[in-house]
């Protein structure tokens, strides 16, 4: 009897100690996700400019898809949400960190076609925000860059990519409340009244749509079933190409079908940078990378604190950042093509040499002349998306796509459904001339940022000529100055145009603006802030997601 009595209390001990551990197990795993608070994620996120698509990105992360299956259905959603901002008919520059590590870009941004109009940067405006016409059509390589970039990286099948997208083309879409925005403003309304857009963005009677009502793709429905069941060539080699080719050339354009069919993407490894305890990835030129990364370098000697926003130092910060702006603005000239002889190499840029000297040329009691910035006026352009992907592998994602300008030349292909860009006018200003193949410069970059300790920071944006202070002023204020990635993405920034003008968005500390006239700055009034940034950051586990607030974007993860 007291052996049964030892045999039951030694069971009821082991019995005991099994449930302690399980508890202990279940406790640990609660608080282990109850500690990403927040809103914060904790196996994989995705960014993109609206909350349906960044949902689509998720649940091809969620059904086993890498970070590229959840980048490319990301993009594919907002070429429909978004449409004056990406679509087919552009291009995109995807900067990836596989499992392995390796961070490497793909840029299947448009090129020259071999034949384009003479004497073309004789059309370009001084003025105007918005240049339309066929003569602006650069071959589009963003499907050639979705195909590339999943032969290497996906893992879902590419119908998969494209079914959700397809159904919301065919069936409609509410029109987003930041399309009914874009559609109500005046510039966009006659840019888009006079041309092919209004097929899709007008009613019957010529009156815009707007909140309420429905948004429909049927032609690009059509355009992408073909392409997930055919594959990319569909378009580089297959009937989707000569249709598109042939409204091309009804609208004036030049696009031939050998220029689809010799579209290559860009291959290059990522260019580093230090940040301090953190290294940037960037993509190389013609994207713009190395100038956001000049003025970060400049920055970075300043040893940037949370105190560096108190006080007169506040002033004293921007003052410093729109200096470097403006040196910034000067070295643009570089970002060009590299496969262009000509072209100089624009790797100086990352050179701390090179910024402490910069830095030395900043004057802490005012500003100076345009001449001293080496500075050449430029006009200013907006458009483009972004969106980051962190997986549950740990690969990461940052791509920026564009159709160039809003709704790019205002071209619809009627055959296609296929908006295209105006990727040719990205010349203006920059270049004596243009050659066919040619990759025009940009300001899109993508980026992975990594910390010593192996965190990381998936982050781009959209805009065009704001696509480097948005993101500059994000990485300042998240990695130095002491805030959250959502505070640091939607703190109002100050935007230095191509003429070293001031522009401040709204809300921005009124103190601060007067401090820096008081420097010399000059400040002009702009109600255009189409800075955007997404990005999505691991944290000792955690994942935190940010799409900008600008663009009623949401992000989306599990």
């Amino acid at each position: 009897m007291d052996k049964i009595k030892t045999w039951q209390g030694s069971l009821l001990g082991c019995l005991g100690l099994f449930l302690v551990v399980i508890l202990t197990c279940l406790s640990i795993a609660y608080f282990t996700e109850q500690g990403c608070s927040g809103g914060a994620f904790k196996h994989a996120a995705v960014a993109a400019d609206s909350k349906l698509c960044s949902d689509i990105g998720r649940d091809m992360l969620h059904q086993g898809g890498s970070a590229v299956d959840g980048a490319i259905a990301a993009l594919l959603c907002t070429s429909v949400i978004n449409p004056q901002s990406m679509g087919l008919g552009g291009g995109a520059i995807f900067t990836i960190r596989d499992i392995s590590g390796k961070v490497k870009v793909y840029s299947s941004r448009e090129t020259v076609p071999k034949s384009f109009k003479a004497n073309l940067l004789d059309d370009c405006p001084t003025k105007s925000l918005l240049i339309s016409g066929s003569q602006w059509i650069g071959v589009p390589g963003e499907l050639r860059g979705y195909q590339h970039a999943h032969q290497l990286h996906g893992r879902l099948p590419w119908a998969r990519l494209f079914e959700p997208t397809i159904k919301l083309a065919r069936n409609g879409v509410p029109v987003p409340a930041f399309l009914a925005q874009l559609l109500s403003i005046p510039l966009v309304r006659h840019l888009i009244r006079n041309s092919s857009l209004c097929q899709l963005f007008c009613k019957q009677d010529k009156t815009f749509l707007g909140v309420g009502d429905t948004l429909r793709f049927p032609k690009l429905a059509d355009t992408l079933e073909t392409i997930a069941m055919q594959g990319a060539d569909a378009l580089y080699n297959g009937q989707i190409g000569l249709d598109l080719v042939k409204d091309v050339k009804e609208a004036g354009g030049t696009l031939s079908m050998e220029d689809l069919k010799s579209f290559k993407v860009q291959v290059a490894d990522a260019w580093p940078i230090s940040l301090g305890e953190t290294r940037m990835f960037i993509p190389p030129p013609p994207a713009g990378g190395a100038v956001l990364a000049f003025i970060l370098n400049v920055m970075k000697g300043y040893n940037l604190t949370s105190n560096s926003m108190k006080g007169d130092q506040r002033i004293q910060t921007y003052h410093r950042f729109v200096e470097a702006a403006k040196f910034a603005n000067g070295q643009k000239h570089v970002i060009r093509d590299p496969a262009i002889k000509s072209a100089k190499n624009a790797s100086y840029l990352l050179d701390g040499a090179f910024a402490d000297t910069i830095r030395d040329l900043i004057s802490a009691d005012g500003t100076h002349n345009d001449e001293y910035y080496n500075a050449q006026p430029l006009v200013d352009r907006f458009g483009t998306t972004h969106v980051s992907v962190l997986a549950e592998d740990g690969s990461a994602v940052s791509v920026t796509s564009t159709i160039n300008h809003l709704f790019g030349s205002a071209i619809l292909s009627p055959r296609t459904g296929i908006i295209l860009n105006n990727e040719l006018a990205d010349f203006c200003g920059r270049v004596d001339s243009v050659r066919a193949g040619e990759q025009p410069p940009s300001s899109m970059a993508p980026a992975i940022l990594e910390s010593s300790s192996g965190e990381t920071l998936v982050i781009g944006g959209s805009g065009g000529s704001m696509i480097t202070t948005a993101v500059a002023l994000s990485l300042m204020n998240h990695l130095w100055l002491g805030m959250s990635l959502q505070e640091a993405i939607a703190a109002p920034v100050v935007f230095v145009d191509s003429k070293n003008r001031l522009k401040f968005e709204l809300g921005f500390d009124k103190t601060v603006i007067a401090g820096l006239e008081a420097l010399g700055h000059r400040v002009e009034d702009w109600e255009y802030f189409f800075n955007v940034v997404n990005a999505v950051a691991e944290h000792r586990g955690c994942i935190t997601a940010v799409s900008d607030r600008r663009k009623m974007g949401r992000p989306s993860g599990y």
